[in-house]
């Protein structure tokens, strides 16, 4: 059965709470298809009881697994290839001459989801800039999610998951094969560490960022809650820092402080110099 207005609503306003996500209508369909894997696993007649049992009972469990559904995004291993490429040609080698004297670099990654996004940054890193390795090297994912933070320190994805994105030289040399899985091997694990956060709340600490990630982060949000996000990252972004948005994202009538520059068929964000 097709989720009702009155449930919408009640989704609508749970996803702006508790993750500031914004649901328009027209997407009911996408609440559908995330919530009904939860209605089976909750053992749930229908989307309708679901969500009476969240409004009424608030359930910790419920709430957890309901946010867990709704902010899990798609992703995928060195996804849409050209802002990784432009990271080796561009931004890598420019962030590490500015950073030259002091030998540190910190690269951060907000809503990083099931970890494919910094795990293809450290496997680049590994295969393109061993000096790297004399570094003092931060690289910090954080989600929102609990399960998707215990996902990504664990390492664990299935055949379907590594087929996507990673060639397969790079698959056998950073990752062990147990059974339908493929796990990250420590020698990748140990470069990030992985912590939950809200964009929203309070953030992990953090060094200054070089190099920060939030693709296809900003699309969910409003006008006002994008405003807050790039409002706290330029505290903890370096002047001379990059800012890594999705194809579709932007900082134009958003921020100000922003600008945009464009590198082959990349397109990134700094902060305005004064």
């Amino acid at each position: 059965m097709p989720i009702n207005e009155a449930d919408f609503k009640t989704i609508v306003d749970f996803a702006r709470k508790e993750a500031s996500i914004t649901l328009e209508p027209g997407k009911e369909y996408l609440v559908e298809s995330r919530l009904n894997p939860l209605v089976r696993q909750f053992q749930f007649t229908d989307i309708g009881e679901l969500v009476t049992k969240l409004r009424v009972e608030q359930s910790p469990q419920l709430k957890r697994a309901c946010l867990d559904a709704l902010t899990t995004n798609e992703t995928s291993f060195f996804r849409d290839i050209h802002p990784f490429e432009t990271l080796r040609t561009d931004i890598i080698p420019r962030a590490m001459a500015n950073r030259a004297a002091e030998r540190t670099l910190t690269i951060w990654f907000g809503a990083c989801s099931s970890g494919q996004e910094p795990y293809s940054t450290a496997i680049l890193l590994k295969e393109h800039f061993p000096q790297l390795a004399t570094w003092k090297l931060n690289m910090l994912g954080f989600d929102i999610s609990q399960s998707m933070v215990d996902r990504c320190k664990e390492g664990r994805y299935s055949t379907l998951e590594v087929n996507r994105g990673l060639q397969a030289p790079l698959l056998v040399k950073y990752f062990r094969r147990e059974g339908a899985n493929w796990f990250v091997k420590d020698e990748l694990k140990s470069m990030i560490t992985f912590a939950k956060g809200n964009l929203l709340g309070v953030w992990p600490p953090t060094p200054q960022i070089d190099i920060a990630f939030l693709r296809n982060v900003l699309i969910y949000f409003d006008v006002p809650t994008k405003q807050q996000v790039l409002r706290t990252l330029k505290t903890r972004l370096r002047r001379d820092g990059v800012l890594m948005l999705g194809g579709a994202e932007t900082t134009q009538n958003i921020d100000p402080d922003f600008e945009r520059i464009t590198s082959g068929r990349t397109v990134y964000f700094t902060l305005k110099q004064s």
